[in-house]
């Protein structure tokens, strides 16, 4: 593939950047440091497999037991009619990969004439109800949700193979979604290929399965999201949902356009039909009626596509026309569309800017914003990507993205509004996207300022070299804020600065998002402190070594008990040593934080130097966790000495300031209500919604 102009640019700005930023971490990080960073840069990350799809073996009849419960959160309804062989192996399916859940199973038969009557009266934990004459599907599958005891309807055919998991990601969606009323599965064939990811449905009322044939792991299709209908292969409601709707509607019997009419009354109803991903289930499509809609069941398919447009013919003005061919830009038409690129994908766990950016998602999806999330490193990030996902977030990666010009090219036009995040990111991208989504906005986040946390760290070191890269640092910067359209920081001591500097830029406040945790421990249940922040930031490393070689002795010296714990990713070898001395316990990275937040006394923010909000001092206040800093550590987060914090710079004071913050109960307890209180008026998902609403909204 021949490599455009555009591709040639990009490329080159990245390479520039590369180099800036390589030398930049040679003088602060060390040798070997940035050679760990330049190898994860590089590596390659082949294409994720799609995995081999689990299918129960094939083996003569011999009775099993199915899951089953007095008292079932789920009920699975399935109908049946002949096809005992795929009954016999959805079941197996069922039986060999339970789900969490507790459900019941009913199989209605609708008249069979093979095996199935005989080897469904020997599983054990099976509901079989047998009808008294063939009706169809319809009736089949509304004599099985009358029988239902669950709180929830799942309706699966029985020529599927049901994926580890699938019920429980179905189920989990109501509890992430509050207005959700349907959820159906992602459906493949048996060869691997999508089979459908959430229907479209036409103007004249014709569907389409969205992505069949396609990859499952493409990133058009492994976001939740609002779906025209999805197939009644595997689909789950609430039972009282179906129940007040009426049931399938028997002007569709026997079959075909009854799921795609359950999904518009469930919207009518005021609820939403959503597609999740993460439910997969194997559909061995058109084994009991067919594929041929020209003859047998499937002829229905037709006659009912008149019936149903008649049926909703005011619902179908507002779909696209027939003929249209589906992509992202259409599914998510007459709503806000942005664009967010990041140098990787958020890592809520591990850093705060991560947290603040999966928070900023969030929010603009819950402004009814859809939000696409693309890394510039192009990674799969695991299970940091499936969480942006299952958020609504359409997150792209390679292979599906092998150029990022060609991805704009074709992309860029549906954007409202363009997010860049960090310097060296907008300084790549900033040209494509004027040229490729020029109608858009561009917002340059900042994270913090980087010259500004590069020049005093400058200064702590006393580095010439230093100084000078944080000059050409903030050059680079500042023209940035220059090209964009709007430039965010996240404290108004940043902003003061700018707007000194660049009186004409429109530069807006949104500060860390963080949501308040419960209390934690009361003060006489809590012991030790702690320090929490990621090791490939510099200020965190000279923050804790500094801690670590002149405060903590002197505070150990007083508290002879006390503990240290250290958390952070890749501490490097200077602060892992600090293990050597009695009280200090570094942990590196810690997949759950929460017992620390909330049984550690005290936490501990001995910054030297830095930029912006430190999340560290953010989520251990949320936490209800007092904090002791020093005055870079809280810089522009509304705090106040002796109120909602203890500030200290020197040494001696620091030690002394965290001995009487453990010492001293009520003083804890006042610095505890108060610090959660600065989270809520400054920090809150609701003290940016302001902000957000102006930025992205207006």
């Amino acid at each position: 593939m021949s490599m455009s102009w555009a591709d040639l640019r990009f490329m080159l700005e990245r390479t520039r950047g590369l180099f800036r930023r390589g030398l930049a971490s040679l003088r602060t990080r060390g040798l070997s440091a940035t050679w760990a960073r330049v190898r994860r840069q590089f590596a390659q990350h082949p294409r994720l497999p799609p995995g081999a799809l689990y299918r129960p073996a094939e083996a003569a009849f011999a009775p099993f037991t199915v899951p089953s419960s007095d008292a079932p959160r789920v009920s699975i309804v399935i109908p049946v009619y002949n096809q005992a062989l795929h009954t016999l192996g959805c079941l197996r399916a069922l039986a060999e990969h339970p789900p969490t859940a507790a459900c019941e199973i009913i199989v209605v038969d609708d008249g069979s004439q093979d095996e199935t009557h005989a080897w469904m009266h020997a599983i054990d934990g099976l509901r079989y109800h047998l009808r008294a004459t063939n009706g169809g599907f319809i009736a089949a599958c509304n004599d099985g949700a009358a029988l239902a005891r669950g709180t929830y309807l799942v309706f699966l055919n029985n020529d599927t193979f049901p994926q580890p998991g699938w019920l429980d990601a179905l189920l989990d969606t109501f509890g992430a979604w509050s207005e959700a009323g349907l959820v159906g599965a992602q459906l493949v064939y048996p060869d691997g290929r999508l089979q459908e990811a959430g229907g479209v449905v036409f103007d004249d009322g014709s569907a389409w399965n969205y992505g069949r044939f396609e990859s499952p792991d493409d990133p058009r299709y492994t976001s939740v999201r609002d779906a025209d209908y999805c197939s009644g292969a595997a689909i789950m409601l609430p039972t009282a949902l179906f129940r007040e709707i009426g049931g399938f509607d028997t002007r569709y019997a026997p079959a075909y356009y009854e799921d795609t009419d359950l999904a518009f009354a469930v919207r009518a109803c005021g609820h939403r039909v959503l597609y999740q991903p993460a439910s997969r289930v194997v559909h061995l499509e058109g084994i009991t009626a067919g594929t041929d809609t020209g003859s047998g069941a499937k002829a229905y398919q037709v006659r009912n596509r008149g019936v149903f447009a008649q049926k909703w013919a005011d619902a179908l003005t507002r779909q696209p026309a027939a003929g249209t061919l589906p992509s992202p830009a259409m599914l998510a038409r007459g709503r806000r569309q942005v664009l967010i690129v990041d140098s990787e994908t958020p890592r809520p766990q591990h850093d705060s800017a991560s947290l603040r950016m999966a928070n900023l998602m969030r929010m603009l999806i819950g402004e009814g914003v859809h939000v696409v999330f693309l890394p510039a490193d192009l990674h799969h990030a695991g299970g940091d990507t499936a969480a942006l996902r299952q958020h609504g977030v359409e997150t792209w990666h390679a292979p599906f993205v092998s150029s990022v010009a060609s991805w704009l090219r074709e992309h860029g036009p549906r954007f409202d509004v363009v997010v860049l995040s960090r310097h060296y990111v907008a300084a790549e991208f900033l040209p494509l996207v004027r040229r490729f989504a020029p109608q858009a906005r561009i917002v340059f986040d900042t994270v913090d300022l980087h010259f500004l946390r590069e020049a005093r760290g400058a200064d702590v070191a006393d580095d010439e070299t230093l100084r000078r890269s944080a000059q050409k640092t903030r050059e680079r910067e500042l023209a940035l804020m220059r090209k964009a359209d709007t430039t965010l920081v996240v404290s108004p001591a940043e902003r003061d600065m700018l707007s000194a500097l660049l009186p004409t830029a429109q530069v807006d406040v949104l500060s860390n998002l963080h949501e308040l945790a419960d209390g934690g421990a009361p003060f006489a249940q809590r012991e030790d402190i702690v320090f929490v922040g990621g090791f490939r930031h510099p200020p965190n490393v000279d923050a804790v070594l500094w801690f670590g070689r002149d405060i903590f002795p002197r505070i150990r010296a007083r508290l002879p008990g006390l503990r240290f714990h250290c958390i952070g990713a890749e501490p490097p070898a200077e602060v892992r040593a600090l293990q050597d001395q009695p009280g200090i316990v570094v942990h590196g990275h810690v997949p759950d934080i929460t017992p620390y937040m909330e049984g550690a006394r005290i936490a501990v923010a001995p910054l030297r130097f830095g930029a912006g909000v430190k999340g560290k001092v953010n989520l251990s206040m949320a936490h209800g966790q007092p904090v002791v800093a020093t005055p870079c550590a809280v810089e522009g987060m509304h705090l106040v000495d002796g109120h909602d914090v203890l500030v200290a710079e020197a040494a001696d004071a620091f030690a002394a300031a965290v001995i009487r913050l453990y010492e001293d109960a009520p003083l804890w307890e006042r610095m505890s209500v108060n610090g959660r209180e600065n989270i809520r008026q400054h920090f809150s998902l609701d003290a940016a919604r302001d902000v957000v609403r102006r930025v992205f909204l207006d």
